[in-house]
């Protein structure tokens, strides 16, 4: 009994087991069975209930109707247009054949369209249809996600619209535009400054395609990004950009930066510098301005007129060693001893110039002389003047010579002569002066006491005193005269002589040499009056 038992149990299980995969296996097959007939879909339209597609019902440009999706679409859209104005800017990117396509709809009832999905692989599907008495329904949808369970993460969900509501708000409010072209160069998206930039250039709602507002060539394949400059007109006012392109597969992406104060300031510099250019072209003196590559940037007419150098070369901007090369070329440098050692003087010239403020006298070959003046300029730039000082050097020699003409001749004569200022200071003295009285004076009052050191007190000392100290009225010529008692005990005559600017010459002789004149014994004040005369 307990074996058949156990044969009867053992019997038991594997009828269950066997009828369990018969069952599955006939569900199996059922379903199956119902998928080709297009039944056993029971759970696909519970499925397809949860998800709404996406539907518009146009009457004109005006929205009538449409599902959530929809409605979610065109506030993520945003902008001042109308709602299809709006969709077309969604649309015209993802399906470009379908403003052409749309056109159509009247003739043809219904339009379908395939476009993708930005610079994905995801294929989009646009089918509109005209539903009659002017209404149009567009029904945008995925076939490559029908019937596809897509489950998403809400928090990862919430967390990308978070960050795509941050970055969609950062670009609708910064200042500069940016767009982006298709391969055909239309414009398929721009930020809210390139669009309201449009809106304004329009005077009105703009449509599709988005109007290109600066004619920026594309940057050809394979190279860097570049960056130009383009204006913007509007009624007669011209916004400057500076203009970005960056390649993104087949669409180049925009950026124009705003550059009216850098265009303002490179305009003042132009200007400014044209203004210095005038200027330097009226002057006598040869201006040459170096950068800090040592390459020539500036000059005015009045190099050329001194160095004699060719405009030609000037123009080419030569470096400051070819410029200092072609001005020993036409001898216009001092004649050196050897190369070698006119190198290295101009190899110092150059230091010293662009070390601080350096001046040279070249005495040229020709004759002339001109003044070098090296100076510094900001970022290591180096400024050279070239003065044509041949007329004033010779001036100056020449006056030098009748100078020393002149002294020459007042140490020549006898007597001796001394020269005071307004203010009492030595101007000048002669050889005999300094024979007679020793060292010339620093002042008249250091003179009278070495005077009255020297010589004997007299009265015609008293005079001579007072005829130097005695401030005169407003003639300019008057002469006063008297004798001393001179170092060595010998007679001398004087005569006091006054000069323009309050100047007073004194002059001292022998009394033995010309005739005598008799010592004054009256009063100091009264023997000067008295001797006085006007001349």
């Amino acid at each position: 009994m307990n074996i058949q038992g156990a044969a009867l149990v053992g019997t038991a299980v594997l009828c269950g087991t066997i009828s369990v995969l018969l069952a599955v296996i006939a569900i199996r097959l059922w379903d199956r069975a119902g998928i080709r007939m297009g039944g056993g879909r029971g759970a696909a339209p519970a499925l397809e209930g949860q998800v709404e597609p996406i539907i518009f019902l146009f009457r004109g440009t005006v929205l009538i109707d449409a599902t959530p999706p929809a409605r979610a679409l065109l506030d993520r859209i945003g902008g001042s247009q109308d709602d299809w104005t709006r969709l077309m800017r969604w649309i015209g990117p993802r399906f470009p054949e379908a403003p052409d396509r749309l056109a159509q709809l009247s003739r043809r009832a219904r339009v379908e369209v395939l476009g993708r999905e930005g610079q994905g692989s995801a294929t989009l599907r646009l089918v509109a249809q005209d539903l009659t008495d002017g209404i149009w329904r567009l029904t945008v949808s995925d076939p490559a996600a029908d019937h596809a369970g897509i489950v998403i993460d809400s928090m990862s969900l919430q967390a990308m619209e978070e960050e795509l509501h941050l970055l969609r708000g950062a670009l609708d409010q910064t200042p500069m535009l940016v767009w982006r072209l298709d391969p055909d160069d239309r414009v398929t998206w721009a930020n809210g400054a390139y669009l309201r930039r449009a809106e304004a250039q329009g005077d009105g709602a703009i449509g599709w395609p988005l109007p290109r507002l600066l004619d920026v060539p594309r940057p050809l394949p394979g190279t860097e990004p570049v960056t130009r400059r383009a204006a913007l007109e509007d009624r007669g006012i011209a916004s400057w950009y500076d203009c970005h392109s960056h390649r993104m597969g087949d669409h180049i992406m925009m950026f124009a930066l705003p550059a009216d104060a850098a265009v303002r300031a490179e305009r003042s510099l132009r200007e400014f510098v044209q203004t210095l250019t005038k200027t330097f072209a009226d002057l006598p003196i040869g201006l040459a301005i170096f950068d800090q590559g040592r390459k020539l940037q500036l000059f005015n007419p009045a190099l050329i007129d001194l160095t004699s150098l060719p405009t030609g070369f000037l123009t080419a901007r030569p470096s400051l060693v070819d410029f200092l090369d072609q001005l020993r070329e036409q001898r216009m440098v001092p004649e050196p001893k050897d190369y070698r050692s006119w190198r290295q003087h101009m190899a110092n010239l150059e230091t010293a110039a662009a070390t601080g403020h350096h001046v040279e006298t070249w005495s040229l070959p020709g004759g002339q002389t001109y003044r070098v003046t090296g100076r510094p300029h900001p970022d290591g730039a180096v400024a050279f003047l070239f003065e044509n000082i041949t007329t004033e050097i010779s001036v100056t020699r020449r006056f030098r010579a009748e100078l020393l003409l002149g002294a020459q001749v007042l140490d020549g004569l006898d007597d001796a002569l001394a020269v005071f200022a307004a203010t009492g200071q030595l101007v000048l003295s002669n050889q005999a002066y300094r024979s007679l009285w020793g060292p010339p004076p620093a002042s008249l009052s250091d003179a009278i006491a070495g005077w009255e050191a020297m010589s004997a007190a007299s009265p015609g000392l008293s005079t001579l005193r007072g005829a130097l100290t005695l401030s005169e009225g407003p003639s300019s010529s008057t002469r006063s005269s008297g004798t001393m008692t001179g170092p060595q005990g010998q007679s001398l005559g004087w005569t006091v002589i006054d000069l323009s600017g309050g100047r007073r010459m004194l002059r001292f002789w022998t009394a033995s040499a010309q005739s005598q004149m008799p010592e004054a014994t009256s009063p100091p004040l009264r023997a000067l009056s008295a001797t006085r005369t006007a001349e």
